[in-house]
């Protein structure tokens, strides 16, 4: 199993070239070809009637395209480069979801309500719609290594599940994998948790020896609790399900959603979501 065709958002954002470059750093390190996909809403009026791409859009994308293929053949990249026609809210959201549909990782940029160039809520339609591993960068920091040290947020439900599996290529390579199993209330003696043995068995068998420790929720949020035990590994990457019902997600005290929501605010370092 490995990332064979990867693809990372573009638009005008000044945070566009960090995204860029976490997202060639993993192509090489992975052998993929990169899809630069432009997505960005469209502030002219006019362009979005007429569902056609306003003067300012139209130039935003050929800065952004020309960033991309100056990097990407700096990098060594194989590349392709994928543009929507217009910036309508609603073709932003369906047409990105689609496209982040045919490759095995799609790269995102954490909203930034100071710098925004897309829908605000774009990141978790994607996640929560496009059927794939989506990698978030944060709006700030540099993250010149990625997934290194990943941490694991887990609890054997569906959606943390899908995300262990989709992030076997990067745990693969990693030098320490950091497994956190949480729980939300003390264990009971004969309870019925998910025997630790499984998913680090299961991890094994690709190759990646992980260290499991248990937590349990008490004086602190979890996602508060992830981030700072992900601080304290040193974590350059936060592995988690997203998008989880209740009592399916990773922590079924919160409403559907409610702790992806929270990381995708809050998050100090990279994520891999999947749903």
């Amino acid at each position: 199993m490995s990332f064979t065709n990867l693809l990372v958002h573009v638009d005008d954002s000044d945070r566009c070239e960090e995204r860029l470059t976490v997202a060639l750093t993993l192509a090489q390190k992975h052998g993929a070809a990169l899809t630069g996909l432009f997505a960005q809403s469209d502030s002219s009026g006019a362009g979005i009637v007429t569902r056609k791409a306003g003067p300012a859009l139209t130039q935003a994308a050929q800065r952004a395209r020309e960033l991309f293929e100056e990097k990407a053949r700096e990098a060594g990249v194989t590349t392709r480069w994928w543009q929507l026609s217009h910036g309508e809210y609603g073709h932003v959201i369906a047409e990105t979801v689609i496209c982040s549909r045919y490759v095995d990782l799609a790269v995102f940029g954490q909203h930034d309500p100071e710098d925004s160039r897309v829908p605000a809520d774009l990141i978790e339609e994607v996640v929560l719609n496009a059927g794939r591993p989506i990698l978030i960068v944060p709006h700030t920091g540099s993250y010149p290594q990625l997934a290194d040290r990943p941490v694991i947020a887990w609890n054997g439900s569906r959606e943390a599940t899908r995300a262990v599996n989709d992030a076997l290529p990067l745990l693969k390579q990693a030098s320490s994998v950091l497994l956190l199993a949480f729980h939300t209330q003390p264990r009971a003696e004969g309870g019925g948790n998910v025997p630790q043995v499984d998913i680090l068995e299961h991890l094994a068998s690709h190759g990646v020896t992980a260290t499991q420790e248990r937590m349990t929720i008490a004086s602190m949020t979890p996602m508060d609790a992830v981030l700072s035990r992900a601080s304290d590994h040193g974590a350059d990457l936060l592995v988690m399900g997203g998008f989880g019902g209740y009592g399916g997600s990773l922590f079924p005290l919160f409403g559907r959603g409610s702790n992806t929501r929270q990381i995708l605010r809050q998050m100090t370092l990279p994520v891999l979501l999947s749903h």
